[in-house]
């Protein structure tokens, strides 16, 4: 039986290209997105790709509490995955003393609540099964606070934090946990900026890194993936 993967925001970025090295060990693919035509373009290209893989795509606004428990229900009509990436995520730069304060509403709800939900919705299964493992994608912006930062770098602190307490929860059930911090990475959320591209790290090596701890024999878990540019942070 196939293994599987599920990646929220899987359309994009780091998103994408991990749905892409997954899919080419042969795992079947569940994603999300808010586009339907990003999703459709996703699963022609994966079909291409990789005609034995089958690909299980949703639109949904994870921002949405109930959209992202419709988007569990749909995966569990299927299968239990065995790989969760919680990739969804967006980025509004402000200060927290003046950014609108909607946007730490939206912040926190995209970032932080659909991990809590989705994440939710599977750990019973995975603990049953005694095996899984659940990657958050964070942030160095969760490590280092800097200006400017405002919402966005809270809800990444608040998800290093949950990924941790996560972690302690599920050591005894032989599910793995593991955060992802990278640094400045080139996807949609850094275009127009006046800098070269090579400045950045690329999503297929986040991506890589992600494989490879996954790929850890049982009694071992990688905790935390620390991964920068190489001339360090933006």
């Amino acid at each position: 039986m196939s293994k599987s993967i599920l990646v929220t925001g899987g359309t994009k970025g780091i998103g994408k290209a991990i749905i892409q090295k997954f899919a080419a060990a042969g795992f079947d693919i569940f994603t999300c997105s808010r586009t339907e035509a990003d999703l459709s373009a996703l699963k022609e290209e994966i079909a291409a790709l990789h005609p034995t893989v089958r690909m299980h795509a949703m639109a949904a606004d994870l921002s949405k509490k109930e959209d992202t428990k419709a988007f569990a229900a749909f995966v569990k009509k299927t299968s239990i995955p065995d790989v969760l990436i919680n990739n969804t995520g967006i980025f509004i730069p402000g200060s927290l003393h003046e950014e609108p304060e909607e946007n730490f509403e939206l912040i926190m709800q995209t970032n932080l609540f659909s991990a809590y939900y989705l994440t939710r919705a599977f750990t019973s299964e995975f603990m049953k099964r005694r095996s899984g493992h659940i990657f958050s994608m964070g942030s160095i912006a969760g490590l280092t606070a800097y200006a400017n930062g405002g919402s966005y770098a809270v809800s990444k602190w608040a998800m290093l934090g949950f990924t941790k307490c996560l972690r302690q929860e599920m050591m005894p059930y032989g599910v793995k946990v593991t955060s992802v911090l990278p640094g400045a990475t080139y996807t949609a959320s850094w275009e127009g900026v006046d800098m070269p591209e090579s400045r950045f790290m690329k999503a297929t090596d986040v991506a890589e890194s992600v494989w490879s701890a996954y790929n850890l024999s049982p009694s071992s878990v990688v905790e935390e993936i620390v991964i920068r540019p190489q001339l360090g942070d933006l």
